[in-house]
């Protein structure tokens, strides 16, 4: 076998094991899932997960990880986009609300893994390696907060405290990570219309005038 083919074999068995854990951990959390749990999950051995990773908290720290690349990915068209700051907000607004919808076990598995940070529910052990994480995510929302202060320049979004908006901002678009099920006979036209009212939603929020009510 080419090592090519061995590099990709390997790769495809790494997604399998990281798409697994992701569900395990959406479904049990990160406590109650085991090795064993996971390895179930794609009819494996424990022998092959510990090839890959050599703890859970490797694995899970891997699931948070390939989480945050690929929101990275679904951003990067709209980074550089010209144009008023609403619009290229709409467009990484809504490429994100389709990531919560198409990868919600991963989206999950990171809402997790912050929520442990918060409570300060990791080993010494992993704290550096969340702590990375955490600023790896922290750079992610840095992209929308620099486009918010944009908007806010251009007059289209109307806020005080850019972090208080941020923080209600991703309340709403990741809300579908806790809400969305597919459903009988949906179509890909059906999601992005949800897609498009989660974003209407929050951006709704945005351009509310402050000290009123509607």
């Amino acid at each position: 076998m080419a090592l090519g083919v061995r590099e990709h074999v390997a790769d495809s068995s790494r997604i399998d094991i990281l798409r697994a854990a992701a569900s395990c951990f959406m479904e049990r959390g990160y406590t109650a899932t085991s090795i064993d749990d996971v390895a179930r999950r794609i009819g494996a051995t424990k022998g092959r997960i510990y090839h890959h990773f050599p703890s859970k908290a490797d694995l899970f720290a891997d699931v948070f990880r390939h989480g945050m690349d690929m929101n990275f990915e679904a951003l990067a068209p709209y980074r550089g986009m010209a144009g008023p700051a609403v619009v290229r907000w709409r467009r990484m607004a809504k490429a994100h609300v389709l990531q919560m919808i198409d990868t919600k076990p991963f989206q999950r598995a990171v809402w997790l893994g912050v929520e442990m940070h918060l409570r300060g529910a990791t080993t010494p052990e992993q704290r550096s390696v969340f702590n990375e994480l955490i600023d790896y995510r922290d750079r992610y929302g840095a992209q929308f907060r620099e486009t918010l202060l944009q908007g806010r320049e251009e007059g289209a979004f109307r806020f005080d405290n850019p972090g208080i908006a941020s923080q209600l901002m991703f309340m709403t678009l990741n809300s579908p990570i806790f809400w969305y099920s597919p459903r009988t006979g949906e179509t890909r036209a059906d999601i992005e219309a949800i897609a498009d009212q989660v974003v209407d939603y929050a951006q709704g929020g945005l351009c509310k005038e402050q000290g009123t009510l509607k």
